[in-house]
């Protein structure tokens, strides 16, 4: 009587092992197809939080969080960065911040306006839009056009 019962304690004590080992391997298939934040994927099916997006200026996608509105955005240029277009930037403002043509990443005004950088008056112009002024004239009929001050009562665009 007492191998029976010794076996049967045995196999009682064996028995939450035994699941354990197959809860494992379920574990291991899950992971496969259910990727943690951080790791490589290519669709948001086999993210655990099913979002894989860029997340830097690295090409590869990584599995990410998803926002409290649980969309799943990818990662977004902070200012500074080089930009092309403004949905490439966090703060969805992208333009040219000096002389150079080149267009970077740049916070929006209180007004939640995104206004590129002018020419400071003296400069040479051809458009009023291009001077922080708006003013873009010509001082005598053989001088070139340069940005210049706003003058009057009126702040009009006047030739001093």
């Amino acid at each position: 009587m007492a191998g029976p019962g010794w076996t049967m304690l045995l196999l009682l004590l064996l028995l939450p092992l035994g699941s354990l080992v197959g809860y494992g391997l379920q574990k291991q298939q899950m992971n496969l197809s259910h990727k943690v934040i951080g790791e490589p994927c290519r669709s948001h099916e086999e993210c655990q939080s099913n979002c894989c997006t860029t997340n830097s200026l690295d090409p590869h996608t990584l599995c990410t969080p998803k926002t409290i509105l649980l969309q799943c955005l990818p990662w977004k240029k902070p200012n500074g960065y080089r930009c092309s277009d403004n949905s490439e930037c966090q703060s969805s403002c992208c333009v040219r911040n000096n002389k150079s043509p080149q267009e970077f990443c740049t916070s929006q005004t209180i007004f939640l306006q995104c206004v590129p950088w002018r020419k400071p008056n003296g400069n040479f112009c051809s458009s009023h839009q291009e001077c922080s002024s708006q003013c873009c004239i010509q001082l005598r009929e053989d001088s070139p056009f340069r940005c210049t001050p706003r003058t009057g009562i009126l702040a009009q665009c006047l030739p001093l």
